[in-house]
């Protein structure tokens, strides 16, 4: 296998020691190379033309006819590359002659030391004209580009057919750079685009040809002609071709009206131009707008993120490369990102994000993913490659409270703990965990709680579960709100940490389950899901209270699905089988939530009697880019599809992740991207 990053180089030469003696000698002066031998001049022409070489030896004899026969064959075949004559003796005569001839120096293998400086030298001049050459074209595409944005564009089309491009039109050739359609039709997709986004790709195709692809838009990295990767906002629609069916992928292209030039011209002046992120005070702007609309779900954090030992980085490459390694850092950065959150720069390479979550666990697991991804990246900046690792600072937002200063303070002082703490890692900064605070915060919790249950201030949610398969299946996630003395709506992130703690989740969930019933008699709803809490799980009396509620409501058992976390269900693993198998005995159906992120999930399905399995949203952060988290939920469906268990998708918030779902083979998905929860009317 030829070595990666190796630079090619010919040597053309009738022994092979002369071979192995420049190969050895320039590896010693740290260049790798990866050299194709020639024995005879006639062989130069065709090895020319299949090898893009950076540079040519030859080895030539006294004659100066040798060398002239050598240049001759090079200028038929290729008049760019640098060519060094190898001789047994060298003088500045012998130089000037074979100069004179176009050879760009000549050495000989006595002269170690000559022969690597010379090498090293044209090596760097034949890279600087290389890089001098992209600059010209890319300022030469830039150049068409401005005069078609002047003019007006057509949108951008490709058809697809069996993963093939069958057709494209001349606005795709241009955003690619390709010269004709013969460049690019016949060829597979997967190859116009990075491979992060095939399983996206892929899934939102095979959706797309099934009907199941409606209005949405995919997030992909396509690969340019020169090399380039650009974000493409891709638009799939089911179209046909020559009679058979295929997919249209549309890039719009963008009104040129003078409002929306305007917004052009202050998108760029709010955002950084080398990383394409919102600038300090813009982004402090757009964080204090979003705080004024409350959180409808979840939680908010702000999170600082920095490569590890920064200052070394930009030493080791320099002060004129600097923002290009910030530009391939932040990319990395805004793949990970979902497509909501705020992101603006804070240093030469410190970044700041407003997040919000499910949970606190889920920027955690976002934070692990982004951590790998750096530390797996080979960032190419001028001619060095480096790698390097990040932190991640964590500082929390109170939800009844939200202080933007204090949660800016305690994320930066986050991440610097983390990188003092030996780097690629994160931290989180949350001052509600002070035990002190939290006895004092809880008996208010208890008077609180226990005065809404007996005034019935708590109300009752439904976010729908939406299914990949076509057909809706009526299905509703049941959650639940507590509203305050003055009439505001509480999130269970503010009070059932405290119910937990002091023994009222029973209550709590006798609630939900009443009124879920009363759902159920009242309208035409096939599918109830309601979570039980750990108390409840335990409770020996809740299959008998809820045999005495069927009586009541006469509903149908099999319309409620009951709920237990996976991590409930690990740790009390023989109550929740007793539980499970009653449910099941007496009619309802039973689900694993938050199901996959433990130990064992495998062992725990096969030892539970379940309808459904709800895979858990940490790992929809980063499905949509990161082939392990692929595997690993697949390998979740293939059981569960073994079981005859049904699966859910939680906390499915774009339609990458959708997309790749629907590759994945999971059968139903809830999140925001599907609906936010909504108050369910009585009666």
């Amino acid at each position: 296998m030829a070595e990666q990053g190796a630079v090619p180089m010919i040597v053309l030469t009738r022994h092979q020691d002369n071979v192995e003696a420049i190969n050895s000698t320039l590896r010693n002066a740290g260049h790798a190379v990866r050299c194709t031998w020639i024995r005879d001049l006639n062989e130069l022409g065709d090895a020319l033309g299949h090898v893009t070489a950076h540079m040519l030896i030859a080895f030539v004899g006294p004659d100066a006819a040798d060398t002239a026969k050598v240049m001759a064959v090079r200028k038929q075949f290729d008049a760019t590359i640098p060519v060094l004559m190898a001789r047994e003796q060298v003088d500045e005569d012998i130089i000037a002659a074979a100069m004179a001839q176009g050879a760009r120096d000549v050495v000989t293998l006595k002269n170690t030391a000559r022969l690597q400086a010379v090498v090293t030298r044209e090596l760097e001049a034949h890279r600087q004209a290389r890089t001098l050459n992209s600059t010209l074209s890319s300022a030469r595409e830039y150049r068409d580009q401005l005069k078609s944005f002047m003019a007006g564009s057509a949108d951008a089309i490709a058809h697809v057919q069996e993963g093939i491009v069958v057709d494209v039109n001349p606005a795709w050739l241009e955003l690619y750079g390709f010269p004709d359609a013969d460049s690019i039709v016949g060829t597979p997709l997967m190859d116009a685009f990075d491979s992060e986004a095939h399983a996206a790709i892929k899934g939102a195709l095979v959706a797309c040809l099934q009907g199941k692809w409606q209005d949405h838009s995919l997030r992909a990295g396509a690969l340019l002609s020169d090399g380039s990767t650009v974000q493409l906002e891709l638009e799939l629609s089911p179209a046909e071709f020559d009679g058979d069916p295929a997919v249209r992928l549309c890039v719009p292209a963008k009104k040129r009206d003078s409002g929306t030039l305007n917004e052009q011209l202050n998108d760029a002046l709010e955002h950084d131009a080398a990383t394409g992120t919102l600038q300090r005070r813009f982004f402090t702007e757009r964080v204090l707008q979003a705080l004024t609309q409350p959180i409808k779900a979840g939680v908010r954090q702000l999170v600082s993120v920095e490569p590890d030992k920064l200052g070394a980085i930009c030493d080791d490459i320099g002060p004129l490369h600097t923002e290009e390694f910030a530009g391939q850092f932040a990319g990395i950065v805004s793949e990970t990102r979902q497509t909501n959150d705020l992101i603006g720069r804070f240093g030469d390479g410190a970044f700041m994000i407003l997040m919000e979550r499910g949970t606190a666990r889920d920027i955690e697991i976002w934070a692990t993913n982004l951590m790998r991804k750096v530390a797996l990246t080979v960032f190419r900046v001028g001619d060095k490659q480096i790698s390097c690792t990040c932190s991640v600072g964590m500082g929390s937002i109170d939800p009844r409270n939200p202080d933007p200063a204090v949660s800016l303070t305690d994320a930066i002082a986050a991440r610097r703990g983390a990188q003092q703490a030996g780097g690629n890692r994160f931290q989180l900064i949350d001052h509600q965990d002070e035990d002190t605070k939290q006895q004092a915060a809880d008996e208010i919790w208890m008077k609180r709680i226990k005065a809404a249950l007996m005034e019935n201030r708590f109300r009752l949610m439904q976010q729908p579960i939406a299914s990949l398969l076509g057909e809706d299946h009526g299905m509703f996630d049941v959650l639940v709100r507590m509203v305050d003395e003055q009439g505001d709506e509480l999130l269970p992130a503010e009070f059932m940490a405290a119910a937990e703690r002091n023994d009222l989740m029973k209550n709590i969930d006798r609630w939900i389950l009443a009124s879920a019933m009363t759902v159920c008699a009242n309208r035409p709803v096939k599918e109830l899901f309601v979570r039980l809490s750990r108390d409840s799980v335990r409770d020996k009396s809740l299959v008998q209270w809820l045999s005495n509620q069927l009586k009541a409501t006469r509903i149908e058992p099999s319309r409620i699905v009951f709920q237990v976390s996976e991590q409930v269900a690990t740790e009390y693993l023989a109550d929740t089988n007793e539980l499970a198998s009653a449910l099941r005995k007496a009619g309802f159906q039973f689900a694993l939530e938050h199901f996959g992120a433990g130990r064992d999930p495998s062992r725990l399905l096969a030892q539970l009697p379940a309808n459904y399995i709800k895979i858990d949203g940490t790992l929809m952060q980063g499905l949509a880019v990161d082939p392990a988290i692929q595997q690993k939920v697949r390998e979740l469906v293939d059981q569960a599809r073994g079981q005859s268990v049904r699966t859910i998708a939680e906390r499915v918030e774009d339609a990458n992740t959708m997309a790749v779902l629907w590759q994945l083979g999971i059968e139903f998905i809830q999140g925001y991207f599907v609906n936010e929860p909504e108050q369910v009317v009585m009666g």
